[in-house]
């Protein structure tokens, strides 16, 4: 591929102290990018940071992308070191809390839901967009799930966090029309992290080992890493608007095979 701006090429990436974000962020690096990785939990980035060791190409800045003055120091750090010109956003911070139905349901965990996974997400991109406009060929990746698209017992909250999320990325895509901005959607279903259910349970292991019992083979966080790094790396007139990933033994989001 004829690609002569990919010398160029800057990512900043959400929630990349762990999992699917960590994993991207380490996947696009790979590729060549220069990687400004951001995360709420500094002392993960900084572990990051010394894995990697490169710091003219591989960056980290702690912050929480439902806080204005922090999503602004993100903001000051692209205008300042990648010269406002910004080719690729990752919005992968989020998350679920919690599995209470909607009689039982705990609003301050929905509200959590709602501040990284729909707030945060739209706050960065925001903040951000003038300086993806200004590289001539942006991309926004909004990292969802398949919850958005399927509810089910127990996933109200993330359901309609996740959704909301699946709807800025719509409505973004519509609003962005004629400028050289992608925005993709990435929705996985069963990916197996080592934070993701663990945190939804309350901490409690047992419980969040038991969510992939008998599954052969999730999803891993570098199996959607290399699903986003295979969609910014297109010729930037293809868009791949949603691609839904799944593992082979999950059907649909109520169709997942245990072996026994």
């Amino acid at each position: 591929m004829d690609m002569p701006w990919r010398e160029t090429r800057t990512a900043v990436v959400t929630g990349a102290s762990s999992g699917i974000g960590r994993a991207t962020a380490l996947r696009l690096y790979e590729e060549g990018y220069r990687i400004l990785a951001i995360a709420r939990r500094r002392e993960r980035l900084e572990d990051l940071a010394r894995m990697v060791n490169d710091p003219e190409m591989f960056a980290v800045l702690a912050c929480d992308v439902s806080v204005d003055g922090d999503v602004a120091r993100v903001a000051e750090y692209v205008e300042r070191e990648f010269a406002g010109k910004l080719t690729t956003l990752c919005n992968i911070a989020g998350g679920a809390l919690g599995v209470e139905q909607v009689a039982d349901a705990a609003f301050d965990k929905w509200e959590g839901m709602f501040r990284s996974n729909v707030i945060g997400a739209g706050r960065v991109t925001k903040a951000l967009l003038p300086a993806l406009e200004a590289s001539g060929h942006g991309d926004v990746v909004f990292l969802t799930s398949t919850a958005s698209q399927a509810a089910y017992e127990g996933g109200s909250g993330y359901n309609a966090a996740k959704a909301g999320e699946h709807m800025i990325a719509s409505a973004l895509r519509l609003e962005l029309a004629g400028k050289p901005i992608r925005v993709i959607e990435i929705a996985p279903g069963l990916v197996r992290t080592e934070e993701f259910s663990l945190t939804r349970l309350g901490g409690d292991q047992a419980a969040a080992d038991k969510v992939y019992e008998g599954v052969e083979k999730p999803l891993t966080a570098d199996d959607v890493a290399d699903v986003i790094a295979y969609s910014v790396n297109l010729p930037h007139h293809v868009n791949l608007d949603l691609v839904t990933l799944r593992p082979l033994a999950q059907a649909a989001q109520h169709k997942l095979i245990r072996t026994t």
